[in-house]
C-alpha cells in the first residue's frame, strides 16, 4: 500500500481535495482532526496543563483549541512542545489506521503541516494543493472567523510554499480558476 501525504498552505483547501479522493473511496485520515480529538484525552489535558497552565481551558475544563492556537502561533517554545508532544501520538494512530486499511493501493493523509512536522518521511509521495495567498487569506478569515493579522501569524508559522511545491510529486491547482475533480482524477489514475 502506498502512503500518500496531502499538504498545502493554510486555506489552500487541503480537505476539499481529500473529500474528493474519499467519495472516490480512497481512505483518507484527516490528521489536524485527529490531533484535535487527541486534546480530549485526560492524559494529553494532563500534559498540556502541565505545560500552559489553566489558561487554555474553557468553563467545561476542556482545552480551548483557538486559545491554544493562539499561544502556540505566537511562541515557538510552545509550538515546539506542542510538535514532540502530539505529533508521536498522531503518528502512531496513523500507523494503526493504515493497518486497518491495508486492502487499498494507496490511502491519504491529510495534514497541514506534512513538511514542518517530518511527517512527510512516513510517506510515499506528496500532493501539494497550492493556492494564491490573497485567496488563503480570505477563505481563513471567513472560515475562521479572525483577523488578516492571526492568519499571516499561522502561515508564518509554516514553510515557504515553493520549498513545498519543489518537494512534492503531484501539484493540485485550486485558485478557482481550475477545476478541482479533474485534476484530482488524473492523479488517481496515476495511483491506483
Amino acid at each position: 500500500m502506498l502512503k500518500i501525504g496531502l499538504t498545502g498552505g493554510i486555506g489552500s483547501g487541503k480537505s476539499t481535495v481529500a473529500d474528493i479522493f474519499s467519495h472516490l473511496g480512497i481512505p483518507v485520515y484527516y490528521s489536524d482532526a485527529e490531533a484535535k480529538a487527541l486534546y480530549f484525552l485526560p492524559e494529553v489535558k494532563e500534559e498540556l496543563q502541565k505545560y500552559f497552565g489553566e489558561s487554555i481551558f474553557n468553563l467545561q475544563q476542556e482545552i480551548d483549541i483557538k486559545i491554544l492556537a493562539q499561544k502556540i502561533f505566537n511562541d515557538t517554545k510552545a509550538l515546539n512542545f506542542i510538535n514532540e508532544f502530539i505529533h508521536p501520538l498522531v503518528k502512531r494512530k496513523f500507523n494503526d489506521w493504515c493497518e486497518k486499511n491495508a486492502e487499498f493501493k494507496y490511502v491519504i493523509i491529510e495534514s497541514a503541516i506534512l513538511f514542518e512536522s517530518g511527517f512527510y518521511e512516513n510517506v510515499d509521495e506528496i500532493i501539494f494543493v497550492s493556492a494564491p495567498e490573497t485567496l488563503r487569506i480570505s477563505r481563513i478569515i471567513k472560515r475562521d472567523h479572525c483577523t488578516e493579522q492571526d492568519v499571516l501569524a499561522r502561515m508564518k508559522q509554516q514553510l515557504d510554499e515553493e520549498k513545498k511545491k519543489e518537494s512534492s510529486d503531484y501539484i493540485i491547482y485550486n485558485d478557482e480558476k481550475q477545476l478541482l475533480i479533474p485534476q484530482v482524477l488524473t492523479i488517481h489514475e496515476k495511483l491506483k
